[in-house]
């Protein structure tokens, strides 16, 4: 009998698995066109499915081995059974090899049942609970299938009841795991995360890549849609991107909104879109809602906005306005989504199209049109920091190895001090720098962010116009934000650059000797790493090894390097001023306090900004340029004074 129901169930459930296959690539593929290697993706998919997203699995040890029992046994069993049961390929090795292979998946099963027992709240529940019980019931019923074959037991051992039995178990198995993956399930993202490995939007991110800049919007044609309004305004390899999560929660786990209680839930974000792609509501969402938005009030469809301004659609505009933009998400993902990339994309549709930037967003976006600068600062104010230090210019130099891009940071008081230690080491170490002074404008980052494409553009290109009229090797910024939107933003429309974060510059002038320091006081200091100099650019040595090399022994946060806490001050997160139950900045002063020290070391003028708005008692902010000046020896007088008859006398 098993000999015959085998084979009908296994097909069966294939054919119905290709026909849900097919369905859901074309309903992927309702988004917008994106170019990608077709066969080229697939053929790498097994080893970005292997290498890359292992290596993200890899951080949680339990769930690392339990993947590889659970995805290999499976995979195996899979390929086997159909060979073994479905083509009657009855040999012993093959029998045997099957028998090895349910036994590994039902080891693995038997991990996830004991993880769902007692489930993280990040964990989504509903479907979710039955997939131990299906994977079990699919090992053991093919095990117990297979030992005739093996010549372990007789043919037609235990007759037409456990016949019977062992069909019932196969069906329920290969219902869930064959046919569940592509019509919809906890399976599913088996298939959707494949072909998302496969045809990933981001394909330089495999291999050790990193690429994290925003992709540029075509403002010249016509017909290109400002952002995304509905689903299908994403690329279709986004959509295939969301239809390709776990449902995990490490997002979620991660998220500083989501913890401070605002309106965002990156994990739940994902599910919408998936909703929102084959229309419904989220009533049957079966994880952690946004905090302070119930369950089942919101829908959507693929032709319909994905945010309303009035009424309800599918996601409220504070949630996209709650995200930081620091990437811990999408760090954290198994599957390799993109969150950030989305909600930067929705945040277009309501600055470009709708005007819709909340709280002081339109006020910045106005400064930065008509002043060059978010604040709205006087442009003839730049350097006033500057005014005793006689900074050479750019303007007058035309050529420097070194320019040191100020950034927005010049407006701000507490800031100056950085900039001013920074040029103390700079000319400490004899560096041939220059500023561009009055000429430099904003980067855009603020503007970009915030979702509009087109004042980052404008003032993208006029920088990019200034730096192209001076030669120089190499750009250095305090301002991780600069740094990244120079490095890795500019490219794509034309200004390709070296562009270096100040600790990695400070660091190299060190390792070749560049600078005479002494030893810092600080008794005890931890390092706060930025999301957009560790995260976005996977610069977390170079700080420490500054601190390293001027006697300060790091106490590092639990939340330190890859994993570190965002201080909240990103994406224009300050500008639009969510509110939630608590404050990001706050919550990484925790962190800060459980190591005991006395000083927080930082590297970017927002975390600054961030750190020091929370109220004493706290620890004191000082930025690793900061640090540096304080212990730089400088030359004795005997020294400065013959170098200054001997420049006297090169003059007369």
């Amino acid at each position: 009998m098993l000999n015959t129901l085998l084979p009908i169930l296994l097909f069966a459930a294939l054919a119905l698995a290709v026909l849900g296959a097919a369905k859901r690539f074309f309903m992927w593929r309702r988004g917008r066109p994106s170019q990608v290697d077709w066969i080229g993706g697939l053929l790498k998919m097994p080893r970005r499915y292997l290498v890359d997203l292992h290596h993200v699995v890899e951080r949680d040890k339990y769930m690392s081995k339990t993947h590889v029992a659970t995805a290999g046994g499976f995979v195996l069993s899979a390929l086997l059974a159909i060979l073994v049961h479905g083509f009657g390929l009855h040999s012993r090795i093959l029998g045997f090899a099957l028998l090895a292979a349910t036994v590994l998946m039902f080891v693995g099963a038997l991990f996830v049942a004991k993880r769902r027992r007692n489930p993280p709240a990040r964990l989504s529940k509903g479907p979710w609970m039955r997939l131990p019980k299906s994977l079990l019931m699919f090992s053991a019923s093919f095990f117990i299938a297979t030992l005739p074959v093996a010549g372990i037991l007789p043919e037609g051992f235990g007759g037409w009841l456990l016949a019977g039995i062992l069909a019932i178990g196969v069906a329920w198995g290969v219902s869930e795991l064959f046919f569940g993956m592509t019509w919809g399930g906890p399976m599913k993202h088996a298939f959707a995360g494949a072909l998302h490995l496969a045809w990933h939007r981001r394909a330089e991110r495999f291999g050790g890549g990193r690429s994290t800049g925003l992709k540029a919007l075509d403002l010249n044609d016509p017909h290109a849609p400002l952002g995304v309004e509905k689903p299908t305004d994403f690329t279709w390899n986004q959509l295939l991107g969301f239809d390709a999560c776990v449902q995990c929660g490490k997002c979620e786990a991660v998220c500083p909104a989501f913890a401070a209680g605002q309106p965002l839930n990156p994990k739940k974000l994902i599910q919408d879109m998936v909703i929102g792609l084959a229309g419904g509501n989220d009533a049957k969402f079966a994880g952690s809602p946004y905090p302070g938005i119930p369950l089942g009030e919101h829908s959507g469809g693929p032709h319909q906005p994905i945010v309303a301004l009035q009424g309800k659609a599918l996601v409220s505009a504070e949630t996209l306005w709650s995200c930081t933009t620091c990437r811990a998400c999408v760090e954290e993902c198994p599957m390799m989504i993109e969150h950030v990339d989305a909600i930067v994309d929705m945040r277009r549709h309501l600055t470009l199209e709708k005007g819709a930037t909340p709280n002081k967003g339109a006020e910045v976006l106005e400064n930065l049109i008509a002043t060059d600068n978010p604040g709205g600062f006087a442009p003839g104010g730049r350097l006033n920091w500057a005014a005793d230090l006689n900074l050479p210019l750019m303007s007058e130099k035309k050529e420097a190895e070194v320019l040191f891009w100020v950034g927005d940071g010049a407006f701000d008081m507490r800031n100056q001090r950085t900039l001013r230690a920074f040029v103390k080491v700079l000319k400490a170490a004899k560096v041939d720098f220059a500023v561009l002074g009055l000429e430099e404008r904003d980067s855009g980052d603020v503007a970009r962010r915030l979702g509009d494409e087109a004042t980052f553009q404008l003032l993208a290109k006029r920088n990019i116009a200034t730096l192209g009229q001076y030669r120089f090797k190499r750009i250095v910024s305090c301002d991780p934000h600069s740094f990244h939107v120079l490095k890795n933003e500019y490219g794509a429309l034309g200004g390709n650059y070296e562009v270096l974060h100040h600790s990695t510059f400070i660091n190299e002038l060190v390792q070749r000797g560049s600078l005479t320091l002494g030893q810092s006081k600080a008794a005890s200091v931890t390092y706060h790493d930025p999301c957009y100099l560790g995260r976005y650019n996977g610069e977390y040595e170079a700080p420490r090894a500054v601190l390293k090399a001027i006697g300060i022994e790091v106490k590092e946060m639990q939340r330190s390097g890859f994993r570190s806490r965002c201080c909240g001050g990103g994406g224009g997160a300050p500008i639009t001023d969510i509110p939630g139950k608590q404050r990001i900045p706050d919550m990484r002063m925790v962190d800060i306090k459980e190591t005991g020290a006395e000083l927080v070391a930082v590297g970017c003028p927002q975390c600054t900004a961030m750190l020091e708005g929370v109220v004493a008692p706290r620890p004191e902010i000082k930025d690793i340029a900061e640090l540096v000046a304080e212990v730089l020896v400088e030359a004795p007088a005997e020294a400065k004074k013959q170098s200054a008859v001997k420049a006297a006398v090169e003059v007369a």
